[in-house]
C-alpha cells in the first residue's frame, strides 16, 4: 500500500479521541504534561495554550484585527474567560495569531 494512502487527508481529524464540540464553553479535559523537558519549554507551551484561548475569546467577541487587540482589550477578555491576566509577551502572541490567521 502506498504511504500516502496511509496519511489522513487534510480534513480528517487525527485525534485519538473525541473532541466534543456541541459545548465549547466547557474547557477540554486536561492532561499531565510530558516529564522530562527543560523548564523554558513548559513555559512556552503554556503561553501558546493561553494566548490561542485568548486569541480565540477575542474572535468570538467581535475583535477580527490585531490592531483591535490591545493590551488593555486582551487583559478584559483574559478576565472575562477567568484566566490569570497575560504578560505583555502573551499579548504580543496573541496578536501574532490572529495576524497570521487571517
Amino acid at each position: 500500500m502506498p504511504a500516502a494512502a496511509l496519511s489522513p487527508l487534510p480534513t480528517q481529524s487525527t485525534s485519538k479521541r473525541a473532541v466534543p464540540l456541541d459545548r465549547p464553553y466547557e474547557p477540554v479535559e486536561k492532561r499531565p504534561l510530558p516529564p522530562g523537558r527543560p523548564r523554558d519549554w513548559y513555559i512556552t507551551h503554556n503561553r501558546r495554550l493561553k494566548a490561542m484561548r485568548l486569541a480565540i475569546a477575542l474572535l468570538d467577541s467581535g475583535v477580527y484585527v490585531p490592531n483591535q487587540a490591545r493590551n488593555e482589550t486582551i487583559h478584559r477578555t483574559a478576565e472575562l474567560i477567568g484566566v490569570h491576566p497575560p504578560s505583555d509577551t502573551t499579548c504580543h502572541m496573541v496578536r501574532a495569531l490572529m495576524r497570521y490567521a487571517r
